[in-house]
């Protein structure tokens, strides 16, 4: 099975969160997700939490990268910092803190690693035949979080 991997460098700035959102647009029109379809939705979030707690908490460079090896899409973002990733339980108020929520809300799974000198932090969603439409609501801002699709140092 081939498996098509396109990646961006991604730096400190962070405007280069929306540079990547317009990346990724592009990639995954020209691998016929349609940017209306709830895959490209979700997608595009969760590229948007991920390059944003890459930019905003390590203040290192970053790699995006993008798999298609068929049913399933994979994110990936390396970054140069070694600390892993810490969920936050954010407050009703707060503004922040939600990125890691959300993206345990809308991938099938997700997880980091260890990636030279720093780490890679991955998402997979599936694709499913005839979904269409926005991406489902999630209840996201009330109530405990129960972590059950995390994946720890790739286990």
């Amino acid at each position: 099975m081939q498996v098509l991997q396109v990646q961006m460098e991604v730096g400190v700035d962070p405007s280069e969160v929306g540079r990547a959102r317009r990346w990724a647009r592009s990639r995954l029109a020209g691998c016929g997700i349609g940017l209306d379809d709830s895959l490209a939705e979700a997608l595009i979030l969760v590229i948007s939490e991920l390059v944003t707690n890459a930019v905003v908490h390590t203040g290192c460079p970053a790699v995006l990268r993008m798999f298609f090896p068929g049913g399933t899409v994979r994110v990936e973002v390396a970054d140069f910092s070694a600390r892993p990733p810490r969920r936050r339980c954010a407050g009703g108020d707060e503004t922040g803190g939600r990125g890691l929520e959300l993206v345990d809300g809308l991938a099938d799974r997700w997880g980091w690693q260890p990636e030279g000198a720093g780490k890679s932090i991955w998402c997979e969603i599936d694709r499913r035949p005839g979904a269409s439409g926005p991406a489902p609501a999630l209840p996201l801002w009330g109530g405990a979080f129960e972590p059950h699709r995390v994946l720890t140092n790739g286990a």
